[in-house]
């Protein structure tokens, strides 16, 4: 590797933030997935609600910023709709 390459490598920052919501997303994901099947859904809406509901019940450290991260990102996954 060249001085410039790990000039720049050194440089840059990380820029994700909620690290942490990356090592749980998975397992986060696959608890709310039924509330986003379109069988189950109320008046063609997703069940969001509940889905934060179990995320907070599950992960009580989590900040409400976390929490929201992972229900939108769940919801992506899933193919729900969003507003």
């Amino acid at each position: 590797m060249s001085e410039t390459s790990s000039a720049i490598q050194s440089d840059r920052q990380e820029r994700r933030r909620y690290l942490n919501v990356r090592d749980i997303f998975e397992e986060a994901c696959n608890l709310v997935a039924p509330f986003f099947a379109p069988e189950n859904r109320w008046a063609n809406v997703t069940l969001d609600h509940l889905a934060y509901r179990v995320v907070r019940d599950h992960y009580p450290d989590l900040s409400f910023e976390e929490v929201h991260v992972l229900v939108v990102a769940a919801r992506r996954v899933h193919g729900g709709d969003i507003r």
